[in-house]
């Protein structure tokens, strides 16, 4: 470590500092693109530059052959690529119907999907088939508490795998997804998810960081009881806390059922999640 600091400290302003091998560059996505866009568009690249500046210049022709490399599916034609290059205005696949969880659960087989490692070192893995199944269940869930298309459901929820398949199943749905980590206090939350009118608020009882316990009941019951449009609170269990909420149910519950695992498909410019600003200069702006 004391050998790289020294580097470090002796390497002058503009040098680089790492290239990586050729027969590592000509493995990565971006070389097979390029060799893909001489063979099946015959257009000619030669390196990054090159490639950029043709994403620049053909913006449409760029992103068809995104679309087109990395085999996206829509239930409906594409009418127009992008309707215009100015904002406002531009509107992007237009005619186009398909789904995001589709694609992101487009396997069912015994490859690995995702990994979560808590901080306590438990450590789950899920493959494409395992979550897929899970999906499918925060799906029937979901369609239980009356979600549909265009509802909003917010989570204040730690990163791991409940976050994971809950937003999936939200997405497979045609509705929206929002989140707050739970370090976040209520005015914070509130301050965003008041915006969105949620129906559905998956909240944690805790959470652990830095070997201590967080409890998160009471921040979860004021959230629950200032938002109005909230018909339904979904309790994730990670510190075992008792959560005595009106028109809450455990995870476990939500989880109980299952059906068959399909995709609503939504115009490619339907709203998927919604983020925020930092609030720093008034509330948070919502970001679609």
């Amino acid at each position: 470590m004391a050998a790289l600091l020294r580097n470090w400290e002796d390497t002058e302003e503009g040098s680089l500092l790492f290239s990586p091998q050729p027969s590592r560059q000509d493995a990565s996505n971006l070389a097979t693109f390029i060799r893909w866009l001489a063979e099946k568009k015959g257009v000619q690249i030669n390196g990054y530059a090159a490639l950029h500046a043709w994403s620049v210049n053909e913006v449409e022709a760029f992103w068809l052959a995104i679309w087109e490399f990395f085999e996206l599916r829509s239930a409906t034609a594409i009418d127009c690529v992008l309707t215009e290059r100015t904002l406002p205005g531009a509107h992007w696949f237009v005619g186009a119907n398909l789904n995001f969880a589709d694609h992101c659960l487009s396997r069912r087989d015994a490859a690995l999907a995702l990994i979560t490692v808590s901080e306590d070192g438990r450590r789950e893995t899920f493959t494409y088939a395992e979550l897929s199944e899970q999906v499918a269940r925060a799906r029937a869930g979901l369609k239980h508490l009356g979600v549909g298309l265009g509802d909003r459901v917010a989570a204040y929820l730690p990163n791991g795998p409940e976050a994971v398949i809950a937003f999936l199943a939200t997405a497979s749905l045609g509705a929206i997804w929002s989140c707050c980590a739970p370090e976040f206090g209520v005015p914070a939350v509130l301050d965003r998810f008041s915006q969105i009118e949620p129906k559905v608020l998956f909240a944690v009882d805790g959470y652990r960081y830095g070997g201590k316990a967080f409890d998160r009941v009471g921040a979860v019951q004021a959230i629950a009881e200032a938002l109005p449009s909230l018909a339904h609170v979904v309790v994730v269990k990670r510190l075992g806390q008792p959560c005595d909420l009106q028109k809450a149910l455990s995870f476990a519950q939500f989880m109980s059922e299952t059906e068959p695992l399909t995709f609503d498909a939504v115009p490619f410019e339907h709203p998927l999640w919604i983020l925020y600003s930092s609030g720093t200069t008034g509330l948070p702006k919502a970001i679609v």
